[in-house]
């Protein structure tokens, strides 16, 4: 497609068209991007940073394969388990079965994953890949590449199918625009400018909203954009509360993204102690240090309350050939001057996954025709009140793919004779080092109503900002979507999944329900039950 540049109403604001417009280069982007240009659209793919969390997605992609003890109906019970009675069984039963499928599909576009015997495998039909197991999982079921790079493989795979599509880095998406039929583009800053891609279709694929906390396994990218610009188009987003904090990030100094430690480690028989040997989940939960990440989160939070130290260790010196099996990891224990065969690794729980987010089917269709969502930033049902371990890439290929494929198939019925018009609305923001101190502080693993009092408060104190480049679209969409999950967190009076109250830290059978949050006249409002699409 040939750039043209234009004047739009005087302001010399580029335009462009295309079919679909994918938002995001993560697992669920590509893998949208790829569907929908493999059913004959013309697709733009935007990217405002080259990091993706896929890249860092260190355990593996859970998926039952044929002729082994697994079942589709045992991962949905484990995924179901984990959820905290927020899971949709329908949407995970479809997403887990369909999971086989979507790794060959990967597989065909050349990922390769370890063999049993070691070193990678393109695998077979069947799948004859080594499978290790993580904390909630009840069988061995999780394959990878790599040992623990599983994710740069991923990425890697998908990166070089993708090489055929029109990828811009460097573009950030400022708003989708919309009328009353539905999607007409979406409105663009290319670092020298803004710029509007006419387009009946986009896919959100932007990931998480890790860098909301001071300290993220996120990579810099991950701020919430698709949240925002779901709020800003009045679409509604769920489960935002549920913020999944990884129970093993690496411990050392500095803000940012940190490394997180796998929990396929755990897996291999490494176990948490705290600074005087003792077990951090011994009578915590029947399965220790491989319970689900809530649990373990808040074992560890616990354990630092109570001694008052700054961290607690994973012990993986009885793991056999760490480097060799575990080089990511090795890698950044060495880069931070610590030999984990030799030594303990000092490790805190870190922000890292969003379970919930724009609310969608399984087929990615959000409640505005033409808008769909994948991958992190989208709340199909499959993680509930918290995620089961390596259900992430599983299901950003499953969705990515479905998503861009209905996204074609509206493209091609919707035409591309609207034209999209940015709005004059104003947008507000916190500065980003008091937004992330305050959010670490009150609405990190642990929550009380005060602390979320305080942090609506601040929220409220945000100034109007100039839609601008970068910097000033991610303050701004940090700070709603900030306001999105403390609305939600102080609407939930209970303790669930991965959700803890101090002040309640009870689990009330009556609020097994999810609740959305919607964006209306600049007041975000509350409610439940969830509704339907």
């Amino acid at each position: 497609m040939t750039r043209r540049l234009a004047r739009c109403g005087g302001s010399g604001v580029w335009e462009q068209r295309a079919d679909v417009v994918v938002v995001g280069t993560g697992v669920a982007g590509l893998a949208a991007a790829l569907a929908a240009h493999r059913s004959g659209r013309r697709v733009v793919v935007l990217s405002k940073a080259r990091e993706t969390a896929t890249f860092y997605a260190q355990g593996g992609i859970a998926v039952v394969l044929p002729r082994t003890d697994d079942s589709v109906e045992a991962h949905v019970a484990d995924t179901l388990a984990a959820g905290g009675g927020l899971c949709d069984a329908a949407a995970v039963t479809s997403i887990v079965a369909d999971g086989h499928r979507a790794v060959r599909d990967l597989v065909a576009d050349g990922a390769r994953f370890d063999s049993p015997a070691g070193g990678a495998s393109p695998g077979t039909p069947d799948g004859a890949w080594a499978l290790t197991r993580e904390g909630g999982h009840s069988r061995r079921r999780i394959i990878h590449a790599g040992g623990d790079a599983t994710g740069a493989e991923v990425q890697r795979a998908l990166d070089a199918a993708a090489a055929r599509l029109d990828v811009r880095t460097g573009h950030v998406a400022l708003e989708v625009l919309h009328d009353d039929a539905g999607v007409t583009g979406v409105l663009v800053h290319d670092g020298s400018g803004p710029g509007i891609l006419h387009a009946p279709t986009v896919v959100l694929a932007t990931g998480g909203l890790g860098h909301l906390y001071a300290a993220t396994t996120n990579p810099e990218g991950s701020t919430g954009d698709g949240i925002a610009l779901a709020l800003w188009a009045g679409v509604p987003v769920a489960d935002l509360e549920f913020v999944q904090f990884h129970p093993t990030m690496l411990c050392v100094d500095g803000g940012g993204r940190r490394p997180l430690i796998t929990e396929a480690l755990r897996g291999e028989g490494a176990v948490l102690v705290d600074g005087h040997g003792r077990s951090v989940t011994a009578g915590v939960h029947p399965m220790g240090d491989l319970a689900p990440r809530d649990v373990v989160a808040a074992a560890i939070d616990a354990r630092l309350r109570e001694s008052g130290d700054a961290r607690v260790f994973l012990d993986a010196r009885a793991v056999a050939d760490v480097a060799v099996r575990f080089p990511t990891v090795t890698a950044a224990c060495r880069a931070a001057g610590i030999d984990p065969q030799h030594q303990l690794i000092p490790v805190v729980p870190g922000a890292h996954y969003s379970c919930g987010g724009v609310v969608t089917d399984v087929e990615g269709r959000t409640s505005l025709p033409g808008l769909y969502a994948a991958g992190e930033v989208a709340r199909t049902g499959m993680h509930g009140a918290n995620r089961l371990a390596s259900n992430s890439l599983l299901e950003g290929l499953v969705v990515g793919g479905r998503a861009g494929r209905a996204a074609a198939a509206h493209a091609l019925d919707a035409g591309a004779g609207r034209r999209a018009v940015p709005t004059e609305e104003t947008r507000v923001a916190l500065p980003r080092n008091a937004l992330q101190q305050q959010m670490s502080r009150a609405v990190g693993v642990r929550r009380d109503a005060a602390g979320l009092r305080a942090t609506a408060d601040l929220l409220g104190t945000a100034t109007p900002v100039t839609r601008g480049g970068r910097a000033a679209a991610e303050d701004a969409v940090l700070t709603v979507t900030a306001g999105a999950v403390v609305a939600a967190a102080r609407e939930r009076a209970e303790s669930r999944g991965c959700h803890h109250r101090s002040d309640h830290p009870a689990t009330d059978p009556a609020r097994a329900v999810s609740s959305t949050v919607r964006l209306d006249d600049g007041r975000l409002t509350v409610s439940q039950p969830l509704g339907v699409c």
